[in-house]
């Protein structure tokens, strides 16, 4: 596909109009906006540290304690107590990596651990290969209620 630009219409339409306009905005001394400045992270509701694990495949579309199916690929969580749509930040401690999930499960079924993040998470927090790392959780956003 040849580029936009080469067809003498459209090449024509520019010179016509679009130096012209480029010229009036810089005389006119406007200037495009700053690139927004990232957002400043939340500050967390509460933190503590645990034991999180991951799961992945053979829950994949299973229906989670929330209502909703399973998706390894969506950045979801199951903990035991924090309330469905939670916003939390898992930071791994000895990486550093974070991501930010919503609560949309209960679990782990295991006793010493604290959380159970989805594929798409386990994978950015580095989890994959070990299947447990000691993490801190920071609660960012509780649901409100009706």
């Amino acid at each position: 596909m040849p580029w936009p630009l080469s067809s003498p219409v459209i090449r024509r339409f520019f010179i016509a109009f679009g130096w012209p306009l480029l010229i009036l905005v810089s005389a006119l001394g406007l200037q495009a906006p700053l690139a927004a400045r990232p957002a400043e992270a939340p500050k967390p509701i509460r933190t503590w540290t645990g034991v999180a694990s991951w799961y992945g495949p053979r829950f994949q579309g299973r229906k989670t304690a929330s209502g909703q199916p399973y998706d390894m690929f969506a950045p979801t969580a199951a903990h035991p107590w924090l309330p469905f749509g939670s916003l939390i930040r898992v930071v791994n401690l000895k990486t550093g990596h974070s991501q930010l999930v919503r609560i949309n499960d209960r679990g782990p079924a295991v006793d010493d651990r604290e959380l159970d993040v989805s594929f798409l998470a386990a994978s950015r927090l580095g989890l994959l290969d070990r299947g447990l790392a000691r993490v801190r959780i920071e609660l960012l956003e509780e649901p409100t209620r009706p």
